[in-house]
């Protein structure tokens, strides 16, 4: 008598398929798997999500906060930096500790946690798209940062050379990434990440350390900047969103967590919030002394680029401006990784595009090409850390991680989780509806004498 073989799994179309076939799916499967730049290596420390989340954190924002301050006021500025502070760890806290809560799975990207609260297709809708308002916005705002910054430079070593237009700078800046942009996966780019954090702490510490040896201005002025009410009123909403879009690292943290390593005895959650305590202490270290003693200084004169209101001395200007360049080459590259995995995925999983270098070069030149475009277009930096502060930050930080704890978790009504949950998307949804009207009329205002291209 022969022995009697299982049938193999009917496939999607009910059709069956002999059992080598599926193998071969399968390792096809996890051939793309692994070519895909997120989740592609899971060997790292928690020393590596702490240089990781201080350069998704800190970034342009840190630069504005001075100005934020000019239009929120000293007792609201204080309050709103330092309540930010503590509601972005608090939700921080949450989608580290969301990452594996099904055993045998880990949520690698944001939109994964997403589907599995509110559904397959639901979760996509409600996440993908302010993922990518962030991650792209950010690559923007980051192509003009660099440029600005590589102008301050110039003009600073150069201040008798030829006057160069911010475009060309913007077209320098956006050169390196075109290189970068072909690292292949998150971990690849940890060098890059590490010397980011670096000069975040770095061109921090010039910024207040050189406005206090500056000291306070003769003429300075506390008062708000705006001359009108509703000047005032308008750019306290706009400050609101500057600050938002300091504290935007959440739109990065599964993928950091996806690079540790994860056992059932030592779960990746342990090293992982380690390392966000060690990044959120940098954090503080670089945002308060920052804003606090550039407004201090200032005053409501200052610039929506702390580092632009700071002459001399010319030398450590100068050094500091091009440490912001090394940092947001490195904070690109960070919010850069998940738009492409997002492409990336799409084409070779539901196109069928074969995974290939040829493809990720036309990819992920095009995306670079894209936003050094939109940068050089539209480079109203205040502005857009305002609007954009607001309108997709303020979700993906402030509130989106609370439903997803909520619709999750399920914790007792009125209960101690429960308030404080519901507490922080009230203030997320105020955030998320308030500030970018704050932020649109400021782009409106610079808009009025721009001239494309210039």
């Amino acid at each position: 008598m022969g022995t009697h073989q299982p049938l193999p799994p009917p496939s999607n179309n009910g059709d069956y398929v002999p059992n080598n076939s599926l193998q071969e799916k399968t390792e096809k499967q996890k051939a793309i798997d692994e070519w895909l730049p997120i989740n592609s290596s899971r060997s790292r420390k928690w020393w590596f999500s702490a240089f990781h989340n201080v350069t998704a954190m800190v970034g342009a924002g840190v630069l504005s906060l001075p100005y934020a301050m000019s239009q929120l006021g000293w007792g609201p500025g204080v309050f709103i930096m330092v309540f930010s502070w503590i509601i972005t760890l608090y939700t921080l806290w949450q989608m580290v500790e969301m990452h594996e809560l099904v055993p045998g799975k880990r949520f690698d990207r944001y939109h994964e946690l997403g589907q599995y609260a509110f559904g397959e297709k639901l979760g996509l809708y409600i996440v993908v798209p302010q993922q990518l308002v962030v991650e792209v916005s950010l690559n923007i705002v980051y192509m003009v940062t660099g440029g600005q910054s590589l102008k301050k430079f110039h003009d600073t070593v150069c201040p008798n050379c030829a006057e160069i237009k911010l475009t060309y700078f913007i077209m320098i800046f956006a050169s390196v990434h075109f290189v970068l942009s072909h690292l292949p996966n998150f971990d690849s780019i940890s060098g890059v990440s590490l010397a980011a954090a670096v000069m975040s702490l770095s061109y921090s510490t010039i910024a207040w350390g050189a406005s206090l040896s500056k000291g306070v201005q003769h003429d300075v002025q506390y008062g708000y900047r705006a001359s009108s009410t509703a000047g005032t009123v308008f750019g306290f909403l706009s400050g609101l969103g500057d600050v938002a879009f300091a504290y935007s690292g959440h739109n990065v943290v599964l993928e950091i967590q996806a690079t540790i390593q994860s056992t059932p005895e030592k779960p990746s959650k342990g090293p992982m919030w380690k390392g966000v305590v060690v990044a959120y202490i940098v954090i503080a270290l670089c945002y308060f002394p920052v804003a606090l003693i550039g407004y201090w200084m200032f005053g409501n004169s200052v610039r929506d680029n702390i580092l632009l209101s700071l002459e001399k001395p010319a030398w450590l200007i100068a050094m500091a401006n091009m440490f912001v360049v090394i940092h947001v080459i490195g904070s690109y590259q960070l919010y850069a990784m998940p738009v492409f995995d997002m492409i990336e995925t799409v084409l070779v999983k539901k196109l069928d595009f074969q995974p290939s270098r040829m493809l990720r070069f036309i990819v992920r030149n095009s995306y670079v090409a894209i936003t050094m475009f939109f940068g050089i277009t539209f480079p109203f930096f205040g502005g857009l850390l305002g609007f954009f502060g607001g309108l997709a930050f303020a979700p993906t930080t402030y509130f989106l991680p609370c439903i997803m704890w909520l619709a999750i978790y399920k914790p007792r009504k009125f209960g101690l989780s429960w308030w404080a949950n519901w507490f922080c998307i009230v203030v997320g949804v105020l955030l998320m509806v308030l500030s970018p009207i704050g932020g649109l009329r400021t782009i409106i205002i610079q808009a009025k004498d721009y001239k494309f291209y210039s």
